[in-house]
């Protein structure tokens, strides 16, 4: 079975993705969906953890360029990244959402040398906004060069793919929004009518309405 298959209903089976069309969720910027994902309760899985690992491991080592750094999201990518580096034996470093307000007031924490190639641990790509905010930070303040970014899950949002052509950046999801409704509808968690309404989401979320 493909990884954003498998992951996908890793994520249903443990209860991190909830499925609602009517009432759909609210997330924190208001807008409605169908679908609400926290990726965090993987950690509580091994097994489930343990496969997200491999396939992030994987994913890295096909990409054309071999990193020198992991780099994760703060605050829930942060044990993904780490987890990768360490099987990897690379650095890793972690990108706050914003600076500290005492001392260096950094963005970036960790021993991070200029001029490096690092690829970013993401935990989940909605709109893209905060994975282009992290590449930025490792560009500017980590003088480094950041071409990829791998997440367990994403939305396949519009917004995302027209930030990431924006940035020059590659987004790399291990499983997406597309591998969920497919898992959904083969658990009948969804009826093909739910799954083409929970579609039209990704097409212009904040217009979508159940």
């Amino acid at each position: 079975m493909p990884h954003g298959k498998r992951i996908a209903e890793l994520l249903v089976n443990i209860g991190a993705v909830k499925l609602s069309i009517d009432p759909p969720f609210t997330w924190t910027s208001g807008i409605k969906s169908p679908i609400y994902c926290d990726n965090r309760m993987l950690y509580s899985h091994p097994d489930a953890r343990d496969f997200v690992v491999q396939a992030f491991l994987a994913r890295v080592r096909a990409l054309q360029i071999v990193p020198d750094v992991i780099a994760g999201t703060a605050t829930a990518a942060i044990g993904w990244g780490a987890l990768v580096a360490s099987h990897l034996r690379l650095p890793f470093v972690y990108v706050r959402k914003k600076s500290k307000e005492h001392g260096a007031k950094k963005l970036i924490e960790g021993d991070l040398y200029p001029g490096k190639h690092i690829v970013l641990i993401e935990d989940l790509i909605s709109t893209g906004g905060s994975s282009v905010a992290a590449v930025e930070a490792l560009r500017e303040e980590g003088e480094a060069t950041v071409s990829d970014v791998i997440s367990i899950f994403s939305y396949e949002l519009l917004s995302s793919a027209e930030r990431a052509q924006q940035f020059g950046v590659k987004f790399h999801p291990l499983s997406s929004f597309s591998d969920l409704m497919d898992v959904a509808v083969e658990q009948g968690r969804l009826t093909n009518e739910e799954v083409s309404m929970a579609a039209d989401f990704t097409k212009d979320p904040s217009q979508w309405r159940p």
